[in-house]
Parts: C-alpha cells; structure tokens; sequence
C-alpha cells in the first residue's frame, strides 16, 4: 500500500462515522482510529490527543490536495455568482478527461452535455469510476487539470443549463 492510498484512506474514513479501520497486507498492517468528537480537559492535567496516523512521510513528499483545494475556493465563488451549474466530484480519487491515454478527451469546452453522459473518470483505489452530467447544457470552463488528485465535492466542470 502506498502513500498516496493510506491519504486517501485518511480522508474517507473522517468523512465517515467509521470509528476505526484496520487493512492487513502480508506483512503490512495500517489501523486508522477517528478521533473521539468530546475531549474533555481537566484543569489540573490537560488531555493530550493523540496522533491518528504516525507512519513517517517520505522526504519532499507535498499536499498537492489540500492546495488544490484551497485554490478551488474562489472559483467555486465565482461559479455561485452566476447561472452556471457546477459539476462536482462525488469521491476523492485522480481525476482524468479521457478513457484512456491514447483517447481524445471526454468533453471540451464548448460540448453539449446531455443527463447521463461520462464526462470524466475518477481514479479511487485503483477503480476507475465513470462520472456522468447531472445537468444537460454547454461546458463552459474545466476546473481540473487532466491527472490531478480530487477531492470529495470539489467543482470539476462550470456547465451553462439549456
């Protein structure tokens, strides 16, 4: 299990009710506890909480999700102030505009979207998942940089509503 797996693992589990989760690969074990919502403190000995995950980071590793994040922020403003519908990511993953890598792009800029029509794929887990239109209208600007890493609820394509 790589890194980049164990994040994301992270990441589901504390946007789930999972209190704890444990993954056992040969000689490999991983168990990822949610931190307990009330914390109390007494005034004479503080409660310290403890880490949920001690595994070391690999040296020059980055958070390249938390920064594409923060900068989505203002763009998902941007999207709000109009009649555009924003296309959102329903998991966390890597987000892809074609099929394959010898394929054209699933949409562009300009395309007629119907309801039900792929137009991207998120890689999660080594799963390729199919993401569809929920809206039928005209691309109008794509958010997300072909092989970057999504988050859940991240805007991935601006659409204008016919």
């Amino acid at each position: 299990m790589d890194f980049k797996q164990i994040q994301e693992l992270i990441k589901m589990i504390n946007k789930s009710n999972i209190g704890e989760l444990t993954v056992e690969q040969k000689d490999f074990r991983l168990t990822i506890k949610q931190k307990e919502e009330q914390i109390t403190q007494v005034v004479s000995a503080p409660v310290q909480a403890a880490p949920v995950y001690t595994a070391p980071q690999p040296v020059g590793v980055q958070q390249p999700a938390a920064a594409a994040v923060a900068a989505e922020k203002p763009k998902a403003a941007e999207a709000d102030s109009s009649n555009l519908v924003t296309i959102k990511s329903p998991m966390i993953g890597t987000f892809y505009r074609r099929s394959a890598p010898d394929k054209p792009n699933l949409v562009e800029v300009g395309d007629e979207v119907s309801l039900g029509k792929v137009v991207c794929i998120i890689e999660a887990m080594k799963l390729f998942n199919e993401i569809e239109s929920e809206v039928k209208g005209r691309v109008v600007k794509v958010l997300v940089e072909d092989a970057s890493p999504v988050e859940y609820d991240q805007p991935l394509f601006l659409v204008e509503p016919n």
